[in-house]
């Protein structure tokens, strides 16, 4: 029996990962937790466990972070990142962490199963994108160190505003209010900031944000 732990702060999340095992016999969740703090606390109590599927985006303590502890701590472990996104900063990271393997939360439930017989047989389970990245990364390990230091981008201080309120969580109609605009003027911030911050969805805004200090 193979015994598995997922960390993740969407309950959503971890229910369709564990629904995609569920078709294996011989995988057994031992146990979930929402953020790398809680899953410390229960690998103190017991670290009988072969894999852990990690997250990265995470409050308290992020996969990244908890992947270099938990390494430290429980080599034997096993850990492959499951996450929905494919940067090349979260990749090299997470190979500098320790990461065992790394995989995208779309993937089917026989590619799942078969990433971890993969992982645990002494490979690296890897989306074919992320491989590619990955070579990209060993071929060019200097673009990622300064990627930060060349990349200049230019928000107004209107969009660092919403962006700052975006950040907490708020809805466009709240941000609207605080900052006395339509929520049609904050959408059209937003869509603003996307395209300046080249990217797709709230979280990864908030991230790029906050990793060039913008907020």
């Amino acid at each position: 029996m193979l015994k598995i732990a997922i960390v993740d702060d969407n309950t959503f999340l971890i229910h369709a990962v564990k629904e995609k095992l569920s078709f294996f016999d011989e995988i057994s969740v031992k146990h979930t937790s929402m953020n790398g703090s809680e899953l410390l606390t229960k690998l103190q109590e017991s670290h009988n466990l072969d894999l852990i599927l990690m997250d990265i985006e995470m409050p308290v303590l992020n996969g990244i972070e908890t992947t270099q502890i938990v390494k430290q701590k429980y080599p034997h472990i096993k850990i492959i990142m499951l996450t929905a996104f494919d940067n090349d900063e979260h990749i090299f990271n997470a190979i500098k962490a320790g990461a065992d393997g790394y995989l995208l939360k779309e993937i089917n439930p026989q590619e799942l199963y078969n990433g971890i017989q993969e992982t645990l047989s002494g490979g690296a389970a890897m989306n074919p994108s992320i491989a590619m990245k990955t070579l990209k990364l060993l071929r060019n390990p200097i673009d990622i160190q300064n990627s930060t230091d060349k990349e200049e981008i230019s928000l107004s201080m209107r969009e660092i505003e919403v962006l700052e309120q975006l950040s907490k969580g708020l809805s466009y109609t709240i941000i609207a209010e605080n900052l006395f605009l339509s929520p049609s003027t904050v959408r059209k911030h937003i869509e603003n900031i996307y395209k300046k911050l080249q990217v797709h969805s709230k979280i990864e805004a908030v991230q790029k944000a906050k990793n060039h200090n913008i907020i």
